[in-house]
């Protein structure tokens, strides 16, 4: 198949019927967006590419298109065409990874001949290439479950894990994307190197560089000694950066220049250091809100999210929730050195129907909770309700329409707070969740 992308039809509808006449199969999209979904799903023989799809004639459409076109298709040729031809933009356009650049209009047989060109070179390739086997299988041994909406996830990581592209990874708390992180890091070229992982809620904007950059002795008062940042020790490796939406404006300035010229200066030391990362970061927030409020820098969003995946909350992968729960049961009876337990067809489907704001995380520390409470080899629906902070005296089925998520959600919440008395560390700890999750559930459902 060979794909045409250009936001123009007439432009879009030429080229068609000129490929369908040489009996090729034609793809086209007016957008980059629209791109993008078709080689997420497909490798295209040859993609023909327009360079600009807004107002501007710059070409940084296209260029941006083309980078990200070749993470997920690194090996398919694309052709590069616009009205606005110039040495420089050709260029550019070479140097991102194009095949060829043509202007508008074109010669049809000019064209064809740079198609078929490229397509044998193409093949060419594949054949002296062979099958190589020097890539280990893909691992995905950290991740757990068979849904779709994870299945989408993984086929996404195998595809760029080997790229250098930074990733941004978004998704409700609990979700998992601290493992995704480390399944990246796994399946890329810098798998024998350091995974370094920064909680950027927890670094104040007092230690930001500190943490972050280092520090050498005597650089303030409390320097006793030399201190090595997250950035030189992941220097050859990946450094995952979670919960990114809680940096502040400040600290954003400094992470986004580090990020843009891979340097970074110690503090108590003017010399730049060079570093040599790739960068994943995860957030629970929205960027893009929070871009439009400028609570978060539009420059750096563009700069950390070339490829995003969005991780589903666990209610929406419902089939997952067996094998999950059987994975954390082995894993808490191996570490507490306790026999295997079996758990009946009640007690999962009670579990499929919980709303679970903690997300995966919250699944595992109710399971962990479970076995412990108990002590039972066979764990029924009332240990799985008694763990969860309900009376197994007040246990019926709950049918699946008693209450709407968010009314499950609030009572779970005002349960956890009456039994911890307020403790929002333990409020939250009990609910799988974090302290920021658990505050924004407070104000959403009027609880402050």
């Amino acid at each position: 198949m060979i794909l045409i992308v250009d936001d123009d039809i007439a432009i879009r509808h030429s080229l068609g019927l000129m490929l369908k006449r040489a009996r090729y199969d034609v793809e086209a999209v007016a957008s980059p967006g629209e791109a993008i979904e078709v080689v997420r799903r497909q490798t295209p023989q040859l993609i023909l590419m327009d360079m600009n799809f807004s107002l501007t004639t710059s070409g940084d459409d296209g260029i941006e298109l083309l980078q990200k076109v070749k993470i997920f298709c690194p090996d398919t040729p694309v052709i590069l065409i616009t009205a606005w031809g110039s040495i420089d933009l050709a260029v550019r356009g070479m140097r991102a990874g194009a095949f060829d650049f043509v202007t508008k209009p074109w010669n049809n047989m000019t064209l064809m001949q740079r198609i078929e060109t490229a397509l044998s070179l193409s093949k060419s390739k594949d054949a002296s290439v062979g099958i190589k086997q020097e890539d280990a299988a893909f691992d995905r041994t950290l991740i757990v479950g068979r849904s779709k909406a994870i299945t989408d996830v993984l086929s996404t990581i195998e595809r760029i894990a080997k790229t250098n592209a930074s990733v941004l990874i978004t998704g409700e708390s609990g979700t998992g994307k601290e493992l995704i992180a480390e399944t990246i890091h796994r399946n890329s070229r810098r798998a024998r190197n350091s995974f370094v992982k920064v909680n950027l809620g927890g670094i104040s904007h007092t230690l930001f560089e500190s943490e972050m950059f280092g520090h050498k002795k005597g650089a303030f008062t409390d320097a006793t000694s030399d201190r090595v940042g997250r950035f030189e020790l992941a220097d050859k490796g990946t450094i995952f950066l979670d919960e990114l939406g809680e940096l502040d404006l400040a600290c954003q300035v400094k992470l986004l220049r580090v990020l843009q010229e891979q340097t970074f200066e110690v503090l108590g030391d003017s010399r730049p250091r060079k570093v040599d990362i790739r960068v994943v970061c995860a957030t629970n927030a929205d960027l893009t809100k929070m871009v439009a409020e400028r609570t978060f820098r539009e420059d750096l969003y563009y700069r950390i999210n070339l490829i995003t995946l969005h991780l589903p909350p666990l209610r929406e992968r419902r089939e997952d929730i067996p094998l999950l729960v059987r994975h954390f049961a082995s894993l808490a009876t191996e570490s507490n050195n306790m026999p295997k337990i079996d758990i009946t067809d009640e007690a999962m489907e009670y579990l499929r129907r919980q709303p679970f704001p903690g997300n995966v995380r919250e699944l595992k520390n109710l399971v962990e909770r479970a076995i412990l409470m108990s002590g039972k080899s066979v764990l029924t629906a009332q240990d799985f309700q008694l763990a969860n902070n309900i009376s197994p005296a007040s246990f019926k089925p709950i049918p699946t329409t008693a209450m709407t998520l968010d009314e499950a959600e609030r009572v779970r919440i005002v349960e956890a707070m009456e039994k911890y008395d307020g403790n929002m560390t333990q409020v939250a700890a009990s609910l799988g969740i974090s302290r920021q999750a658990l505050y924004r559930r407070l104000e959403k459902y009027g609880l402050k």
